[in-house]
Order: structure tokens, then C-alpha cells, then sequence
């Protein structure tokens, strides 16, 4: 698993012989390893890998089916969590401007107002994303690329240490792309931790250090350019086909220390 080598990072994220799954069928399975605070970790893999799963274990809303997932100095409602685009009724009756409300929903809860300086805070993330002058737009009437950045600026309300984003450029054109992929640096810079589960791996050899393979089991982990190769990429495919691939192939780590 991703591992910063300094002893002074701690981890967010622990994961002890963690299996997740539904109705008692594992989907990911014995996960050992920890995520240190402040990393920009891309989650990759072939289609049914676990790799939605895991995120929604991390969240707690999947209970493990054995083991645990360990959260370190972030209470899980601290979370911000960008499930994918599929998962939205696109047409709930809702305006842009209070879909990214939503983001201060932990804040003010169901009741609490939005004061002048909420609303000052609502119209900056709107306008960081992209999307001034669409405040009173109704979401079913955005595009995919623009809902995708209302749904940034909704995460950027929550000012949250822990970012987990599920295929947040699924069908999106490649302007929002970009402009997104600024702002997940940005939030790298501020030290926040950033977890993407992504399949374009051009993007993800551009745009994060560290990397996790996931094939219901852990494949490879560690520095970005090691975990994509060739070996791992074919042995990925192996697992996810259910060919287990040849257990005494070699698997490159680029961080032995971190299983």
C-alpha cells in the first residue's frame, strides 16, 4: 500500500487483513497496509477490481466482512466522498446554487442558516469551478462536465482532510478534465490526502506519485511508474479474469515496507 518512507508522516488510513464484499461474497479481500497523510494516491484496476468497494469501506458505508479499516486523526463524517456521476438523480428538482450548498450540510445541518458569509463562501467555490453565472441553473439542465464541476465545488464547501473521488472524469469533455485535475493539486498542496480511483493510467502516470492495483487483491503499490508496469498490468488482468496469473511471477512494489 501507498507509504510515505519519512517516520514523521503518520498514517490516515490503516488497513488490517481488511475483505470487504456484499452478501457475504468478498469483493476485495486480506488488504493489508496504510495511506500516510497528505498523499495523492490513485486507486487503479480491471472493471470489478474492488475499487469502488474499498472506497466505500474507507467511508464506513460498507462494513468489513473481516478485518478493519483504521481512520487516523479524521472523524469519517470529515470525509468528503464524490461517488460517480451515475449515482445522481439529475433530476431532482435543485438549481446549482444549493446543490453546492450541500457541502455545508455537517456544518449547519438540516436547519441552520446560510448566512451572508456562507453565501460569499457558495459563490467563491462556484466560481473556482467554473460555473459563475449559472448559480440558478437547474442540474438536470447541466452538461456532464458541468455537473462534475458543481459536484468539486460541493467537496470544496466541505474543507474536508480526506478526499475520496470515485471516476470523478467519467464523460466529461477534456476542459473539465484539466481544470479539475488543477484543483485536486491544489487540494494536494494545501496537504490534504487525495484518493482517485481512475482508469485513464496516461492520467495517472501525469498527475499522481503513488499508486495502488487493485485486482479483489492488492497487485502492486507504491511510486506510480513501478506499479504500472507491463508485469503488473498483464497480472491484474490475470486475477480479474479469475486465471490468478502465475504465483511465481515476480511483483513489482515500489515500497516492499508498506504490506
Amino acid at each position: 500500500m501507498a507509504k510515505n518512507n519519512s517516520s514523521s508522516v503518520q498514517p490516515i488510513l490503516r488497513f488490517d487483513n481488511l475483505t470487504l464484499g456484499y452478501n457475504r461474497h468478498p469483493a476485495v479481500h486480506h488488504l493489508h497496509g496504510e495511506i500516510a497523510a497528505g498523499s495523492l494516491l490513485a486507486i487503479v484496476g480491471p472493471n470489478g477490481a474492488g475499487k469502488s468497494t474499498l472506497l466505500k469501506g474507507i467511508t464506513g458505508e460498507l462494513r468489513p466482512l473481516q478485518g478493519r479499516v483504521e481512520v487516523h486523526g479524521v472523524q469519517r463524517q470529515q470525509i468528503a466522498y464524490l461517488t460517480q456521476l451515475t449515482t445522481l438523480d439529475s433530476s431532482f428538482p435543485m438549481v446549482v446554487h444549493d446543490f453546492v450548498a450541500m457541502g455545508l450540510w455537517r456544518e449547519i445541518g438540516a436547519f441552520g442558516g446560510v448566512d451572508r458569509a456562507r453565501h460569499r463562501r457558495i459563490a467563491a467555490a462556484i466560481d473556482l469551478v467554473g460555473l459563475n453565472g449559472l448559480e440558478s441553473r437547474p442540474i438536470g439542465a447541466l452538461s456532464g462536465g458541468q455537473l462534475q464541476r458543481a459536484h468539486f465545488a460541493r467537496v470544496l464547501l466541505q474543507d474536508a482532510p480526506l478526499v475520496l473521488l470515485d471516476e470523478p472524469y467519467g464523460a466529461i469533455d477534456a476542459a473539465s478534465v484539466r481544470d479539475l485535475a488543477a484543483l485536486v493539486r491544489h487540494w494536494h498542496g494545501e496537504g490534504r490526502t487525495v484518493i482517485a480511483v481512475l482508469h485513464d493510467l496516461d492520467h495517472v502516470r501525469r498527475e499522481y506519485p503513488e499508486t495502488l492495483l487493485l485486482a479483489r487483491e492488492i497487485v502492486a503499490r507504491g511510486d506510480t511508474a513501478t506499479v504500472l508496469s507491463e508485469a503488473n498490468l498483464l497480472r491484474a488482468r490475470k486475477l480479474a479474469e479469475g486465471r490468478g496469473g502465475d504465483a511465481h511471477a515476480p511483483v513489482c512494489h515500489a515500497d516492499e515496507g508498506a504490506q
